[in-house]
């Protein structure tokens, strides 16, 4: 019964995943990703994925009714997803220029997003038009982000470190420890092996 649901769920995610794909727009991919919800590629930047890369959990929230979103909205920006980093569903990753670099075997939750960018200028007459500010965003190798977790731009996450649930990380992490919050702020070390 079992491998029938996981089969019958496989084969429903089919023409979705094909929907998906024939409305990406990104050319500049390199490397595959085993693609078990659909994910959307768009932008005139570059996107790629290491070896290993997967989208999607079928045991998780919004499986059969959401997708993956990767968005690299100018010819310099970038997503670097590197080898075993598996996405859970819905996830949101934009780069609008200095790029978002996702390290090996990291895990991100479900509904994870990621911005280089705030994507407007702050000042009020500046809004449509003016300069906004960004920052590359970098989570290193073996970090686990939690579900809705909210990365904003110039944030570094160190290697090894977890980020609570429902985090909004504003500022970098160092390696090794457990962050929470709104803000993110560490709370605690991880614990030994």
């Amino acid at each position: 019964m079992l491998r029938t649901r996981s089969r019958l769920a496989a084969l429903s995610q089919r023409p979705r995943r094909l929907k998906y794909r024939a409305l990406s727009t990104c050319k500049r991919v390199s490397g595959t990703a085993t693609c078990l919800q659909p994910v959307l590629l768009l932008g005139s930047g570059s996107i790629a994925f290491g070896r290993a890369v997967e989208f999607g959990w079928p045991r998780s929230t919004a499986f059969h009714t959401g997708y993956c979103h990767l968005e690299v909205s100018t010819s310099e920006a970038s997503i670097e997803i590197g080898d075993d980093v598996q996405v859970n569903n819905n996830a949101f990753i934009k780069s609008e220029g200095p790029g978002i670099s996702i390290g090996a075997r990291a895990l991100l939750g479900s509904d994870v997003t990621i911005y280089d960018s705030d994507f407007h200028d702050l000042r009020p007459g500046m809004r449509r038009g003016g300069e906004p500010r960004m920052g590359r965003v970098e989570l290193e190798e073996d970090v686990f982000v939690g579900d809705r977790v909210l990365i904003l731009k110039g944030v570094r996450v160190g290697r090894h470190s977890v980020i609570g649930a429902g985090s909004v990380v504003t500022r970098s992490i160092p390696p090794g420890v457990i962050a929470a919050g709104n803000p993110a702020r560490v709370i605690g070390e991880l614990p030994a092996a």
